[in-house]
């Protein structure tokens, strides 16, 4: 397996230049897949915190770097969306949020917001013992001691720290959702019809908006809530001033 990251190959989701450079940094393994970006390139191509894999190292190894609550060490770590990124000593704290054309971009949100995420339950199974397994978008398995109240497609809120689940959004309609994927990734709206398609197609779902709604597939969508809607920015700026 190579070790090297041609820019032009990159997923479409990664937020990168593909012209400038040949090369870029090759994601490590863990969450998120392929999909996922390096923390480096965040760090250095999009926020400019550092300048060079050996600065952000250097950042890495003080503890100043925290994702989804813990401290991370290695700057090939895998970024996705809806992680939080969270810089304590300078006060910043940013959700990784599907922009314009699926485009992963760094939201900022406050202190509070932070302290929580949000995952789209993409399986759940039985485990010894007798608990079940959700298993959310970017691989992370939780437990719960009863699936009645969950299903596939419904998101949690999980608490950074505790690592319990702090809320439950059922995918239904009336449902706010976002496009995280396809040529409307990044609007958000609510599911106001969802087609159920026989055999193994995927189902079509109505999602209307402030524009003229849009039609997307199941797949694409991820239940959310109202702090996703562009309110937990303004917050984080008025706490600030």
């Amino acid at each position: 397996m190579t070790r090297h990251q041609k820019r032009l190959a990159v997923p479409n989701s990664w937020p990168v230049e593909r012209k400038t450079n040949t090369f870029t940094v090759k994601a490590g393994a863990g969450p998120h897949g392929e999909a996922g970006v390096p923390l480096v390139v965040l760090l250095r191509d999009v926020l400019g915190y550092v300048d060079s894999t050996k600065e952000a190292r250097y950042a890495l190894n003080n503890d100043s770097v925290l994702v989804n609550g813990d401290a991370v060490s290695d700057e090939q770590r895998p970024i996705g969306m809806f992680d939080i990124l969270a810089f304590p000593e300078r006060g910043e704290f940013f959700r990784v949020f599907p922009d314009e054309g699926g485009r992963l971009a760094l939201t900022p949100v406050d202190e509070e917001a932070a302290g929580s995420r949000l995952g789209k339950i993409t399986n759940k199974s039985v485990v010894p013992g007798g608990d079940v397994q959700l298993t959310l978008h970017d691989g992370t398995n939780v437990l719960v001691d009863d699936d009645a109240e969950y299903d596939t497609k419904d998101s949690i809120v999980v608490d950074n720290e505790s690592k319990e689940i702090v809320a439950h959004f059922e995918y239904e309609e009336g449902a706010l959702v976002t496009a995280v994927a396809g040529q409307h990734a990044g609007r958000i709206g609510e599911v106001a019809d969802i087609d159920v398609t026989l055999g193994s197609g995927s189902n079509t779902v109505f999602v209307g908006d402030d524009e003229d709604g849009y039609e997307t597939v199941e797949e694409y969508l991820v239940v959310i809530d109202e702090n996703f809607t562009g309110d937990d920015a303004d917050e984080a700026g008025d706490s600030d001033e």
